[in-house]
Protein backbone atom coordinates (compact mmCIF):
# COMPACT_ATOMS: atom_id res chain seq x y z
CA UNK A 1 0.00 0.00 0.00
CA UNK A 2 1.01 3.62 -0.46
CA UNK A 3 2.93 5.63 2.24
CA UNK A 4 0.58 7.30 4.35
CA UNK A 5 0.74 10.99 5.73
CA UNK A 6 -0.64 11.76 8.98
CA UNK A 7 -3.17 15.01 8.69
CA UNK A 8 -3.86 17.82 11.31
CA UNK A 9 -6.72 17.57 13.69
CA UNK A 10 -7.86 20.45 14.44
CA UNK A 11 -10.34 20.86 17.64
CA UNK A 12 -10.26 25.21 17.20
CA UNK A 13 -12.68 26.57 14.99
CA UNK A 14 -14.50 29.79 15.08
CA UNK A 15 -16.88 29.26 11.72
CA UNK A 16 -20.03 31.56 12.48
CA UNK A 17 -22.98 29.23 11.76
CA UNK A 18 -21.64 26.69 10.69
CA UNK A 19 -23.44 23.35 8.92
CA UNK A 20 -26.73 25.67 9.98
CA UNK A 21 -28.02 25.03 6.85
CA UNK A 22 -29.52 21.27 6.69
CA UNK A 23 -29.74 19.09 3.55
CA UNK A 24 -32.95 17.99 3.19
CA UNK A 25 -33.73 14.76 1.40
CA UNK A 26 -35.67 16.87 -1.14
CA UNK A 27 -33.17 19.17 -2.00
CA UNK A 28 -30.50 16.41 -2.54
CA UNK A 29 -32.14 14.76 -4.89
CA UNK A 30 -32.65 18.09 -7.01
CA UNK A 31 -28.95 18.78 -6.61
CA UNK A 32 -27.67 15.04 -7.13
CA UNK A 33 -29.70 14.15 -10.30
CA UNK A 34 -28.37 16.50 -12.55
CA UNK A 35 -24.87 16.36 -11.08
CA UNK A 36 -21.41 16.24 -12.29
CA UNK A 37 -19.48 12.73 -12.63
CA UNK A 38 -17.37 13.94 -9.18
CA UNK A 39 -20.82 15.11 -7.09
CA UNK A 40 -21.64 11.19 -8.20
CA UNK A 41 -18.54 10.33 -7.24
CA UNK A 42 -18.61 12.17 -3.41
CA UNK A 43 -22.47 12.00 -2.57
CA UNK A 44 -23.43 8.66 -4.85
CA UNK A 45 -23.65 4.98 -2.95
CA UNK A 46 -21.56 3.99 -0.54
CA UNK A 47 -19.58 7.29 -0.39
CA UNK A 48 -18.31 8.31 3.29
CA UNK A 49 -20.75 11.24 2.70
CA UNK A 50 -23.61 10.25 0.87
CA UNK A 51 -26.90 10.96 2.77
CA UNK A 52 -27.98 7.25 2.05
CA UNK A 53 -24.92 6.08 3.26
CA UNK A 54 -26.90 3.75 6.48
CA UNK A 55 -29.76 2.64 4.30
CA UNK A 56 -32.33 5.78 5.09
CA UNK A 57 -31.53 9.40 4.37
CA UNK A 58 -29.58 11.40 7.17
CA UNK A 59 -28.27 14.60 6.85
CA UNK A 60 -24.46 14.07 6.90
CA UNK A 61 -23.89 17.46 8.50
CA UNK A 62 -26.08 16.21 11.13
CA UNK A 63 -23.84 13.82 13.56
CA UNK A 64 -24.19 10.49 13.66
CA UNK A 65 -23.47 7.99 16.47
CA UNK A 66 -21.36 5.28 14.41
CA UNK A 67 -19.44 3.57 16.61
CA UNK A 68 -23.35 2.57 18.35
CA UNK A 69 -23.62 0.84 15.14
CA UNK A 70 -22.22 -2.50 13.39
CA UNK A 71 -20.99 -1.56 10.02
CA UNK A 72 -20.94 -5.72 9.00
CA UNK A 73 -24.86 -4.76 9.39
CA UNK A 74 -25.53 -1.19 8.26
CA UNK A 75 -23.40 -1.84 4.80
CA UNK A 76 -24.41 -5.54 4.19
CA UNK A 77 -26.24 -4.53 0.78
CA UNK A 78 -23.96 -1.71 -0.10
CA UNK A 79 -20.98 -4.59 0.71
CA UNK A 80 -22.70 -7.13 -1.07
CA UNK A 81 -22.94 -5.41 -4.66
CA UNK A 82 -19.45 -3.74 -3.97
CA UNK A 83 -20.69 -0.61 -3.94
CA UNK A 84 -19.05 0.87 -0.13
CA UNK A 85 -15.07 0.77 0.98
CA UNK A 86 -16.28 1.98 4.32
CA UNK A 87 -15.38 0.28 7.54
CA UNK A 88 -15.72 1.24 11.52
CA UNK A 89 -14.89 -0.66 14.16
CA UNK A 90 -13.66 -0.77 17.66
CA UNK A 91 -10.66 -2.55 19.24
CA UNK A 92 -9.73 -3.22 22.51
CA UNK A 93 -8.02 0.00 22.73
CA UNK A 94 -9.45 2.45 19.83
CA UNK A 95 -12.10 3.18 17.72
CA UNK A 96 -11.31 2.86 14.04
CA UNK A 97 -13.19 4.70 10.97
CA UNK A 98 -11.46 3.74 7.58
CA UNK A 99 -12.62 4.86 3.90
CA UNK A 100 -11.72 5.18 0.36
CA UNK A 101 -12.28 8.41 -0.58
CA UNK A 102 -10.59 8.44 -4.18
CA UNK A 103 -12.19 11.63 -6.10
CA UNK A 104 -11.86 13.63 -2.68
CA UNK A 105 -9.04 16.30 -3.27
CA UNK A 106 -6.28 15.40 -0.71
CA UNK A 107 -5.32 18.73 -0.04
CA UNK A 108 -9.15 20.24 1.02
CA UNK A 109 -9.78 17.39 3.43
CA UNK A 110 -9.92 18.53 7.22
CA UNK A 111 -10.60 16.56 10.18
CA UNK A 112 -12.16 18.43 13.61
CA UNK A 113 -12.54 17.77 17.32
CA UNK A 114 -15.91 19.53 18.24
CA UNK A 115 -16.07 20.01 21.84
CA UNK A 116 -14.85 16.91 22.51
CA UNK A 117 -17.86 14.97 21.49
CA UNK A 118 -18.11 15.53 17.46
CA UNK A 119 -15.16 14.47 14.66
CA UNK A 120 -16.26 16.18 11.31
CA UNK A 121 -14.65 15.35 8.12
CA UNK A 122 -14.78 17.60 5.13
CA UNK A 123 -13.07 19.75 2.47
CA UNK A 124 -14.31 20.87 -0.61
CA UNK A 125 -14.59 19.76 -4.28
CA UNK A 126 -15.98 23.32 -5.96
CA UNK A 127 -13.92 26.32 -4.96
CA UNK A 128 -16.62 29.43 -4.06
CA UNK A 129 -15.72 32.17 -6.31
CA UNK A 130 -13.53 35.89 -4.81
CA UNK A 131 -17.04 37.54 -4.69
CA UNK A 132 -17.71 34.86 -1.27
CA UNK A 133 -14.68 35.37 0.55
CA UNK A 134 -16.61 37.00 3.00
CA UNK A 135 -18.51 33.95 4.05
CA UNK A 136 -17.08 30.31 4.41
CA UNK A 137 -18.30 28.30 2.18
CA UNK A 138 -19.55 25.90 5.17
CA UNK A 139 -22.08 28.63 6.53
CA UNK A 140 -23.79 28.20 3.43
CA UNK A 141 -25.70 25.71 1.09
CA UNK A 142 -22.00 23.92 1.67
CA UNK A 143 -23.02 20.65 -0.39
CA UNK A 144 -22.78 22.76 -3.41
CA UNK A 145 -18.99 23.55 -2.96
CA UNK A 146 -17.94 20.80 -0.33
CA UNK A 147 -19.04 17.61 1.77
CA UNK A 148 -18.74 16.66 5.52
CA UNK A 149 -19.68 13.60 7.63
CA UNK A 150 -19.82 14.59 11.11
CA UNK A 151 -19.87 11.84 14.07
CA UNK A 152 -20.53 11.84 17.45
CA UNK A 153 -17.77 10.64 19.42
CA UNK A 154 -18.01 7.57 21.75
CA UNK A 155 -18.38 8.99 25.98
CA UNK A 156 -14.98 6.85 26.33
CA UNK A 157 -13.27 8.34 23.36
CA UNK A 158 -9.42 10.10 24.24
CA UNK A 159 -10.58 12.67 21.61
CA UNK A 160 -7.36 14.49 22.42
CA UNK A 161 -5.17 11.87 20.22
CA UNK A 162 -7.21 11.18 17.67
CA UNK A 163 -4.96 10.73 14.49
CA UNK A 164 -6.31 10.47 10.97
CA UNK A 165 -3.68 9.52 8.03
CA UNK A 166 -4.08 9.41 3.96
CA UNK A 167 -2.46 7.65 2.00
CA UNK A 168 -1.79 8.67 -1.79
CA UNK A 169 -4.57 6.49 -2.77
CA UNK A 170 -7.16 8.60 -0.60
CA UNK A 171 -7.38 5.65 1.28
CA UNK A 172 -8.17 7.55 4.87
CA UNK A 173 -7.63 5.41 8.15
CA UNK A 174 -8.95 7.33 11.57
CA UNK A 175 -7.84 6.30 15.02
CA UNK A 176 -9.51 7.52 18.23
CA UNK A 177 -7.78 5.73 21.29
CA UNK A 178 -9.90 4.52 23.94
CA UNK A 179 -9.13 7.30 27.44
CA UNK A 180 -8.87 3.93 29.87
CA UNK A 181 -5.82 3.06 28.31
CA UNK A 182 -2.58 4.80 28.42
CA UNK A 183 -1.81 6.20 25.06
CA UNK A 184 1.79 7.45 25.59
CA UNK A 185 3.09 5.89 22.27
CA UNK A 186 1.04 6.08 19.49
CA UNK A 187 1.12 3.77 16.42
CA UNK A 188 3.18 5.27 13.43
CA UNK A 189 1.79 6.11 10.48
CA UNK A 190 0.09 2.71 8.41
CA UNK A 191 0.87 0.57 11.45
CA UNK A 192 -0.14 -0.66 14.51
CA UNK A 193 -4.27 -0.80 14.59
CA UNK A 194 -4.25 0.68 11.54
CA UNK A 195 -2.05 -1.18 9.49
CA UNK A 196 -3.53 -4.65 11.30
CA UNK A 197 -6.93 -4.19 9.64
CA UNK A 198 -5.89 -3.13 6.42
CA UNK A 199 -7.50 -6.11 5.53
CA UNK A 200 -10.99 -5.34 6.03
CA UNK A 201 -11.46 -3.36 3.17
Amino acid sequence: MAGWKQLEVHTEDQTPHKWSVPLSEDMFKRFFAPGSPIVHKIFGDGSLFSPLLFGKYFDPSDAFPLWEFESDVFLSNLRSSGKTSIDWFQTDDAYVLKADLSGVENNTLQFFVENGKIMEISGQWKPKGDQSKTKDWRSGNWWEHGYVRRLELPGDADWKDTEAYVSNDMFVEVRIPKSSLDSDNPPAPGKGILAKNSDRL
